[in-house]
């Protein structure tokens, strides 16, 4: 099966008054189609700088990124990113903030529109349409901040911390919700986290870094016994815990 990410001996180093600084050095993973990957560091080594190389926001200092065997240099529409936080406009309605990315790639068709229509009505969002940001709950607008990026149909998804602006309680539940549409959209998704837990709750393969200058420590599959996959399910296997341990104790330098 031909893999629709590659990432080929990535290294990423910063000018410095005393010299260039490598940031990430030798760093190859390849993902295929419908995965979920999460990646987990210690804070600064890099993750969300490769999550920017991989979008094209960054240029590498060498190696490449592939996307379906073809090297990508700049920004595709074939790479959703999503952030941290939710970025909604609060001057604009929650049907014209999903709109935005479709206006700005002059992509606002009829089916296009009919399909964010759609996404709305599918995830719960169709009767605040026409409310404001500040008329909705964390989650309704990590939920809106997602159907923007899906109404430009991207087929890899990015999360930079998607979830890490919200209380304890709603991170969970918009864990849920998310990892729910982007399995049933048939997205592949790469998220960067610092929670432990969540990456073992949401991954196929959860890619452990080392600190600066990042570079990849290990892989884990993630295989858990439980009656369906879903975040709040994974926690609950009785694996979670040998996982947990193993990824915690590869983080922590002092051990």
């Amino acid at each position: 099966m031909p893999y629709i990410v590659e990432i080929n001996n990535i290294a990423m180093n910063y000018q410095s008054p005393n010299g260039e600084i490598p940031a990430i050095t030798n760093v190859s993973l390849q993902v295929e189609k419908g995965e979920f990957i999460c990646i987990v560091g210690p804070s600064g080594c890099g993750k969300s700088t490769l999550l920017s190389i991989i979008a094209g926001l960054v240029k590498p200092s060498s190696g490449s990124i592939l996307i379906h065997g073809k090297e990508t240099t700049s920004s595709s529409r074939q790479v959703g990113y999503m952030l941290q936080k939710d970025y909604l406009f609060e001057w604009r309605t929650i049907e014209q903030n999903v709109m935005l990315g479709l206006e700005i790639s002059r992509a606002g068709t009829d089916e296009n529109i009919k399909y964010m229509n759609g996404l709305l009505k599918t995830y719960g969002l169709l009767d605040f349409k026409s409310k404001y940001p500040s008329q909705l709950s964390g989650g309704m607008r990590q939920r809106a901040a997602l159907i923007r990026t899906l109404a430009l149909r991207p087929e890899i998804l990015l999360l930079d911390e998607a979830f890490s602006a919200l209380d304890y309680q709603t991170r969970l539940a918009v864990a849920e919700d998310i990892y729910s549409i982007i399995k049933k959209e048939n997205k592949t998704a790469v998220l960067v986290t610092h929670d432990i837990a969540e990456s073992i709750s949401m991954a196929d393969r959860v890619v452990v870094l080392t600190g600066r200058p990042a570079t990849i420590k290990s892989i884990h599959h993630i295989k858990l016994t439980c009656p369906e996959r879903t975040p709040f399910l994974s926690r609950e296997a009785p694996e979670f815990r040998y996982y947990f341990n193993k990824i915690w104790k590869e983080l922590d330098v002092h051990v």
